[in-house]
């Protein structure tokens, strides 16, 4: 005898199976395709402008927008910075600045302070400089004193009064803001906000301080 009451329940349980996979995939293809709309207002990378660390030829890039007094930047800092050993030529990471407002004056001037290194001493010591306040602050807009910042880019070479010079100017302010610009064009509200991006196009959107495994399977995602 035909058990009909067991052959039901099994095609009612493959038939939900089947609609909660159908609900899971049309959802991942809606995430999907609305980071690929947001990543369309992302600014090109600019080899001349970007602050670039790894290959800057890698095929796998990671755009961050960020604010040195957040604690989650902190914390996400040296994530991406493990993500970029684990990766080497693979992945390239693009610093641009988004310093949250109930985080000025520090954050604003922090991020200006590391374009006048940038501009008195390259690129490494932009990095070597940003790597040391993530290290020191203790986050939340007073976490670095502003009166360190000169010591500190003193410390890796650049010169003091050229620093001051180039701080007091406000010149950097303006260059920071249009960081600021391109985050909220593309609906950044918090940080650290990133893009991960292959050499097709394709977008990943990482909001907050995701773990390292997340964010190497979404490195591996994008080189399939």
């Amino acid at each position: 005898m035909v058990n009909t009451e067991g052959a039901l329940d099994s095609a009612i349980e493959k038939g939900i199976e089947s609609y909660i996979l159908k609900q899971r995939l049309a959802a991942e293809n809606a995430k999907a395709q609305q980071q690929q709309e947001r990543a369309k207002n992302l600014r090109p990378v600019d080899a001349e402008r970007d602050h670039i660390s790894g290959n800057p030829d890698a095929p796998i890039t990671l755009i961050e927008y960020s604010d040195f007094e957040c604690p989650f930047c902190k914390r996400f800092h040296p994530t991406v910075m493990k993500l970029m050993e684990n990766n080497e030529d693979k992945l390239r990471w693009v610093y641009r600045h988004f310093p949250l407002g109930f985080h000025n004056p520090g954050a604003q001037k922090q991020a200006e302070a590391s374009e006048c290194v940038a501009e008195l001493k390259g690129n490494d010591a932009f990095w070597d400089f940003s790597d040391k306040i993530y290290t020191r602050t203790k986050s939340n807009g007073k976490g670095f004193p502003l009166k360190n910042l000169r010591p500190l880019a003193e410390e890796i070479g650049v010169d003091g009064d050229a620093f001051s010079n180039c701080l007091d100017s406000g010149k950097m302010t303006a260059r920071v803001k249009e960081d600021i610009a391109n985050g909220k064009l593309l609906g950044i509200s918090g940080t650290p906000a990133a893009f991960i991006i292959n050499q097709k196009g394709e977008t990943r959107f990482v909001a907050g301080a995701l773990p390292l495994q997340t964010l190497q399977s979404l490195v591996d995602e994008l080189t399939q």
